[in-house]
């Protein structure tokens, strides 16, 4: 996961705005309890988003309490307690962030530091939910085998991580998961893909990365990327992803209500497309917010 999947703030309701937090505190406290604290620093608003909209469509309540945390010693803070799903996220979470680093040695030769941090995690987390770590490791797997191909198709650079993302859902839904739950989180993966794909353009093309975004149309920079009759085939592209999101949520059954979710998905990632294609949108806004939440 990347980290760009986030709400529109200026149009969350304050409830949401309170729970939104509360159960990012919760996903930590969860990666703390299966993988130790130390896997805490790759707390991901991607994973933050799952345990919001997986908990809706399984229909448990969410319980909210005044805590304190390592971060927050001094104020307590309202948080979500934790339970079996936000432990399983807390282990993806881990799991990711281990391979993310695994990925960036093969690539770079950097990361080494990092990794080491996660690597007790990594152990703990693939113990307690193997069946996580084999999706994980087989679509990351089968990423790799793509991208080795220098394939110029953006539907299947995206395949991997969007099948991922859309196979841990089924995994931690059970006997709610449906056509319309994986057809919903393998969109969003997709999106996150792309998404990361075009913010990360340039920086790749410099580094001689791989980029499906530039082996398809060939422009130097995003701007270019962004003009003429590529411009229009990426947008396409995005708005296709957004009508998939909308057709599958209104097929899905929530428990409770689902303004939260709506705010993410239907405001939230436009939102965040529409800054990392006028260039308004980078890592420094991710750091930015991730600080604001943790007020």
């Amino acid at each position: 996961m990347f980290g760009y999947v986030h709400t529109d703030t200026p149009y969350l309701y304050i409830k949401d705005k309170t729970l939104y937090e509360a159960m990012y505190c919760g996903v930590c406290k969860g990666i703390a309890e299966v993988c130790g604290h130390a896997a805490r620093f790759a707390l991901s608003y991607d994973v933050t988003f799952l345990s919001v909209i997986l908990h809706n469509i399984l229909g448990e309540d969410v319980r909210i309490e005044k805590s304190h945390c390592m971060t927050h010693c001094i104020r307590s803070k309202m948080m979500a307690k934790t339970d079996e799903l936000t432990r399983k996220l807390g282990a993806l979470n881990t799991l990711l962030a281990y391979y993310k680093y695994t990925d960036d040695i093969m690539d770079e030769g950097k990361g080494r530091g990092k990794r080491f941090l996660f690597k007790k995690g990594y152990k703990r987390a693939k113990k307690a939910y193997p069946e996580i770590e084999d999706i994980v490791k087989k679509n990351l797997a089968k990423q790799e085998e793509v991208e080795k191909t220098q394939t110029d198709s953006i539907d299947r650079a995206a395949d991997s991580t969007a099948k991922m993302l859309a196979q841990f859902a089924d995994y931690a839904l059970g006997d709610k998961a449906s056509e319309h739950t994986y057809n919903l989180f393998y969109a969003v993966g997709k999106w996150i893909y792309l998404i990361d794909a075009l913010d990360d353009y340039e920086k790749d093309i410099k580094k001689g990365a791989y980029n499906p975004f530039y082996l398809a149309y060939g422009a130097d920079s995003r701007c270019a990327l962004l003009k003429g009759k590529s411009g229009e085939e990426v947008q396409f592209a995005f708005h296709a992803i957004f009508y998939d999101i909308r057709e599958s949520l209104a097929e899905i059954p929530f428990r409770f209500n689902h303004d939260l979710s709506d705010n993410i998905l239907l405001r939230g990632l436009p939102k965040i497309t529409k800054n990392v294609m006028s260039g308004c949108y980078c890592q420094k806004d991710r750091k930015r917010e991730t600080e604001d939440t943790n007020m």
